[in-house]
């Protein structure tokens, strides 16, 4: 019982400084909506480059507010990254319609790439934008996202910009998973950080990596991180390590995506790159389902089996637990009652980490999109996303 007495203790201690942390980080970022919109007419030119594997539902939409973006120096490059659906039919029309959309097609991806990353790597190679915007073909940009965020670009003298997106899916489940994972992600990396020089810290967004193209050359692109799932994140890794200035915002209603339609979506989706991110390490992967486990489940099970103070530390780590999921429940949108979700969450969120921990192993690495990636290849880069 004594050791039951410690765990609340840690777990309460624990669970109000990371929500602490975070909420007071969240307040230290700007809102890319409280940017205002770039005025110059010779403003830098921008390529936009998306690559597109299988999407036909949603790269038209995505695609049009793009073009709609009232910044005015604008290429916008799509990669066709080997679809077998409509993706090719939708380009063609559209590029027959817009003359300012470039499409171009990859039919064989070459060895020691994974797929998204050489699309990437292939429209920057293509790109004449004094800045490159990476971004995915499910996108939807407020008109205005663009010429705001590189206002921001310019005003602070930033290399490179990542932007959080606003998830549109719905399912109070789905979200509340959204909910845990962001929060999770924000705990891990502390983005409101990354614009200090001095910080270690790092980030970048798939959604929206804004970039100084003549820092992405120098860095040699997207090469170093050729075969690492979490591309978007290590762009931005390798940015900061070599000294060059990033900042990361919030979307705040200007930047949105349905990131997934479904809680097997979602999981599905995250067999890719949960593994990655404790860098294929198991003692990371076990770390992570403990942490989780003494923060987020054994709370409303002590409550059962303990008695006195001890029973009244884990209600306490339970409440904190429920208002600090209200809180981001509140941020996304959604109603407060949506919070109690959060009792279900952590036991999906161990199942991602384990099964695709396992899933990875078994089989000797990952597929992704059609495309089987060996293990042994995934693990010869040598940047990690710790250390």
């Amino acid at each position: 019982m004594n050791l039951l007495f410690f765990v609340s203790v840690l777990s309460l201690f624990l669970t109000a400084a990371i929500g602490l942390e975070v909420a007071l980080g969240l307040r230290r970022m700007t809102k890319l909506d409280e940017v205002p919109p770039l005025a110059r007419q010779n403003a830098p030119r921008v390529s936009i480059i998306v690559p597109a594997c299988n999407e036909v539902r949603t790269i038209e939409p995505a695609l049009l507010t793009m073009l709609a973006q009232d910044y005015q120096n604008l290429e916008i490059i799509v990669v066709n990254d080997r679809s077998t659906d409509g993706t090719a039919q939708v380009l063609a029309r559209l590029q027959q319609q817009h003359p300012l959309l470039q499409t171009y097609a990859v039919s064989d991806l070459p060895p020691g790439w994974l797929g998204k990353n050489h699309a990437l790597q292939f429209g920057a190679d293509r790109a004449s934008g004094d800045y490159l915007l990476f971004t995915d073909a499910d996108i939807i940009l407020e008109k205005t996202a663009l010429s705001r965020a590189m206002r921001h670009i310019l005003v602070e003298g930033l290399d490179h910009l990542s932007v959080f997106f606003d998830n549109r899916a719905r399912g109070g489940l789905l979200n509340a998973l959204f909910v845990d994972i962001g929060g999770g992600l924000l705990h891990l990396f502390k983005p409101w950080q990354v614009k200090n020089p001095k910080s270690n810290r790092f980030m970048g967004v798939g959604a929206f990596n804004l970039v100084k193209a003549s820092s992405y050359r120098e860095i040699h692109g997207h090469r170093e991180i050729a075969m690492h799932p979490i591309d978007d994140v290590m762009l931005g890794k390798v940015l900061k390590r070599r000294g060059f200035r990033q900042d990361c915002l919030l979307s705040h209603g200007l930047i949105s995506v349905k990131w997934y339609g479904t809680v097997r979506e979602l999981i599905d989706g995250l067999m890719k790159n949960a593994f990655a991110a404790c860098d294929y390490r198991l003692s990371r992967v076990a770390a992570g389902v403990l942490a989780i486990f003494l923060l987020n489940i054994l709370p409303l099970w002590a409550l059962l089996f303990t008695a006195g103070l001890t029973r009244e530390l884990f209600g306490a780590c339970l409440c904190l637990r429920l208002l600090s999921a209200a809180d981001g429940c509140r941020r996304a949108g959604l109603t407060p009652l949506s919070s109690f979700w959060s009792l279900v969450t952590p036991y999906i969120a161990c199942y991602i980490l384990l099964k695709a921990t396992y899933s990875t192993l078994e089989y000797g690495g990952i597929e992704w999109r059609g495309t089987f990636y060996p293990l042994q290849q995934l693990k010869e880069s040598k940047l990690r996303i710790k250390g």
